[in-house]
C-alpha cells in the first residue's frame, strides 16, 4: 500500500518503522531536515521536506494517490487540515492525531465535517489503559478483546511462584480447569510462544488470555490477588493525566496530582474539582515524603521526560507502593526499567502504532477476515489479533489437531455463538466466529495466514 506521513516524530517514526516493515511503501513529510536525514537513514521510506498541510507538500509525497495519508504532526490543526487537504487530493483514507482536550467532545463532528476517516487522540488512548491497569493493580499490562469479555494479561514471575520449574502441561488441575490459556512469554529479549513442555521460570513474563473470572481466580491462587485501588498519586499535569484524573474521579478513586506549573495547576484545578492539585516537582524526594507518598495504593509518573519518569517510579518502588506504572516512549528505557522489577511501562506512541496497524491491516484484507483489535506484547516481539472468521476461511469444521499451523503462530481463543471457547485438539471453528491469534515474528492479515502455505484440501487431511 501507499502510505504518507506528515510528521515525523515520536510517533511518525514508530509508525514509518512498523509500517516500512511491512513492505509497504511509505513516505514522510516534514520540516526538520534532521529529522528527515534520521528517517532516510534508518528506515526504508521517501522522505519530503516541506509542511504536511500544503498541497504542494501533499502532491509532491504522492498523497493524491495515497491508500493512507496519515497526519502525525505536533499541531492538532495541522493534522486536520492535513488530511482534508489530502482527501481533496484523492486520498483514499486519512487518519488525524487530535490531543487537544478541547477538540475532545467535538470529534464525531470534525470527522464529519474535515472528511476524517479516523482521528486517534493518543493522550487518551493512555490514560484509557491506564485506569484498565489500576482496576486489576497485581497485571504489569492488561489488553481487552471482545468487548471486555476476554482479557490478556502480563505477569511476571517470582522466585517461589508455584509455576516456576515446571512444565506448563504438569500444572495443578485447578489451573487448567480454568479459561484461561498461557498464550506468550518474555524471557530477557525473546519472545515465545509456549506449549506444554515450556518450563517458566523466575523473571519470566508471561502471558494468560481468557475469561476475566479464570484470570481473577489465576491470581488468587497464585497469591498476587489485592486489593482495590482507593488512593492515586500522580506526578507530571499533561493532557494524558486530565484524562486519567477525570476517569478515576469516576471511578471513585481518590487522587493527588503533582504539576510543576502554577498556571497549569490552576487549569487541572478548574477542570477536576475532586483532585487535590499540588504545585510543585514531582521528582524532589522531600516533595514525595511530605506528601506521604507511601501511603498511597498506586503511583504514576506523567512527566514528560522519560528518565524523570522512571527515576521516581524506581523510587516509588522502593516505598513499597503496591502499583507503579511510568510512561516511557524509549523501548530501550522500558528494557531497563523491566530489568529492575518496574513491569507497567506504558508507551503512548506504541498504543498509537498498533491502532493504526490494526486499520492498515485491515484495509489490506477488506475481503478476508476482519480485524477488530490489535495489541503488541513480548516487548513488541508478538501480536495478538482478533479476527471475525469468513466463509473464504480455509479449514472451518476441521478439529484443530488436523491442522497445520505456522511456527509461532497460536489460536488462543474461539467466540461461538456468544460463548468464549479456550480451544483444545478438538475445537473447529466457523464461518462468524470471532477468533483471537497470538503470532511471534508473523505479520497476520486474514485468519488464512497462521496455516502452512499449503492448498485447502491439502490442510484439511494434514495430521
Amino acid at each position: 500500500m501507499d502510505i504518507v506521513i506528515a510528521g515525523d516524530g515520536k510517533v511518525g517514526f514508530t509508525l514509518a518503522e512498523h509500517l516500512s516493515q511491512e513492505d509497504h511503501n511509505v513516505t514522510i513529510i516534514d520540516t526538520n531536515d534532521e529529522a528527515l536525514k534520521r528517517a532516510s537513514d534508518m528506515l526504508d521510506v521517501m522522505c519530503v521536506k516541506g509542511n504536511g498541510a500544503t498541497l504542494s507538500a501533499l502532491q509532491e509525497a504522492g498523497a493524491g494517490k495515497a491508500d493512507v495519508v496519515i497526519a502525525a504532526t505536533s499541531m492538532d490543526e495541522v493534522n486536520m487540515i492535513c488530511c482534508l487537504a489530502a482527501k481533496r487530493l484523492g486520498a483514499k483514507y486519512a487518519i488525524a492525531r487530535v490531543r487537544n482536550v478541547e477538540y475532545a467532545k467535538e470529534l464525531s463532528q470534525l470527522k464529519k465535517d474535515l472528511d476524517i476517516d479516523l482521528i486517534i487522540n493518543p493522550e487518551n488512548a493512555t490514560a484509557v489503559e491506564i485506569a484498565r491497569l489500576l482496576r486489576f493493580p497485581t497485571a504489569a499490562n492488561i489488553d481487552t478483546f471482545c468487548r471486555g469479555r476476554v482479557e490478556l494479561v502480563g505477569l511476571r514471575l517470582q522466585e517461589g511462584d508455584f509455576l516456576c520449574g515446571q512444565p506448563l502441561a504438569g500444572l495443578d488441575h485447578r489451573v487448567r480447569a480454568l479459561p484461561m490459556l498461557f498464550c506468550a512469554a518474555e524471557r530477557g529479549e525473546s519472545a515465545i510462544i509456549p506449549n506444554g513442555a515450556f518450563v517458566p521460570q523466575p523473571g519470566d513474563k508471561l502471558y494468560l488470555i481468557g475469561q476475566p473470572f479464570g484470570i481473577n481466580q489465576f491470581f488468587k491462587l497464585l497469591g498476587r490477588y489485592t486489593p482495590k485501588i482507593k488512593d492515586v498519586f500522580i506526578v507530571g499535569g499533561g493532557r494524558i493525566a486530565h484524562y486519567l484524573t477525570a476517569a478515576l474521579e469516576h471511578l471513585g478513586m481518590h487522587v493527588k496530582l503533582v504539576e510543576r506549573s502554577m498556571e497549569r495547576c490552576r487549569q487541572l484545578s478548574d477542570m477536576l474539582p475532586h483532585t487535590l492539585v499540588i504545585c510543585g516537582d514531582g521528582t524532589d524526594q522531600e516533595l514525595l515524603e511530605s506528601e506521604n507518598v507511601g501511603a498511597c495504593d498506586a503511583f504514576i509518573a506523567l512527566t514528560d521526560r522519560d528518565e524523570d519518569n522512571l527515576i521516581i517510579s524506581l523510587y516509588a518502588l522502593q516505598q513499597k507502593i503496591a502499583k507503579v506504572i511510568a510512561k516511557s516512549n524509549r523501548q530501550n528505557y522500558a528494557g531497563i526499567a523491566r530489568s529492575v522489577g518496574l513491569d507497567s511501562v506504558i508507551s503512548p506512541k506504541l498504543i498509537t502504532a498498533s491502532q493504526i496497524l490494526q486499520v492498515v491491516r485491515g484495509m489490506q484484507n477488506s475481503k478476508g477476515s476482519v480485524m477488530n483489535a490489535l495489541y503488541k506484547i513480548a516487548g513488541g516481539q508478538a501480536e495478538a489479533m482478533e479476527f471475525v472468521v469468513s466463509e473464504k476461511t480455509r479449514g472451518l469444521g476441521v478439529p484443530l489437531k488436523d491442522l497445520k499451523l505456522k511456527k509461532g503462530i497460536l489460536l488462543a481463543v474461539i467466540i461461538h455463538q456468544n460463548q468464549v471457547v479456550i480451544p483444545e485438539g478438538s475445537s473447529v471453528i466457523r464461518a462468524g466466529d470471532t477468533v483471537i491469534i497470538v503470532s511471534r515474528d508473523k505479520v497476520i492479515l486474514d485468519v488464512n495466514d497462521i496455516y502452512e502455505d499449503r492448498p485447502a484440501d491439502a490442510v484439511e487431511g494434514a495430521e
